[in-house]
């Protein structure tokens, strides 16, 4: 029954549900990326390089093995690099938002530096060994009087 209890108590805690809600919201965000990425920036950069749809761009190793009829027996060995650059150009538009809403958190947080508390007044130097004997001496003649 401890394990139960002890998983339960971790399951709850506040770390846990904060890490899980950021995994959620971050898969949800990467997709909006993507489809910003795929459906809006690509098309027109596409455009620009000659109507090219850079997830169609690959580079042949080896061709397909096709038989009598026609049919794929073995595929194609492609590199596709195309793909390559459009999951570049998402890593950096999300990467990019992300330093943008960590930066927008850090000034939304971030609180006035306290002032600083006033240096303590610096202690009296302490009486030499002569100035002692000076006013016990001077306490001595005092009483004698």
């Amino acid at each position: 029954m401890g394990f139960l209890k002890e998983f339960k108590e971790f399951a709850v805690k506040g770390n846990v549900m904060d890490m899980a809600v950021g995994v959620i919201i971050g898969g949800a965000f990467g997709k909006i990326v993507t489809s910003v990425v795929n459906d809006i920036i690509m098309p027109p950069v596409g455009l620009l390089v000659g109507g090219v749809d850079f997830s169609d761009m690959k580079l042949t190793l080896k061709q397909a093995v096709l038989d009598a009829a026609g049919a794929v027996v073995t595929p194609a060995v492609t590199w596709n690099y195309g793909a390559f650059v459009q999951q570049v150009v998402d890593f950096t538009i999300l990467a990019f938002c992300v330093f943008l809403m960590v930066k927008l958190m850090n000034r939304l947080t971030k609180k006035p530096a306290p002032a600083p508390a006033p240096a303590p007044a610096p202690e009296p130097p302490k009486p030499s060994n002569e100035e002692v004997l000076l006013a016990e001496i001077r306490d001595l003649l005092k009483e004698k009087k």
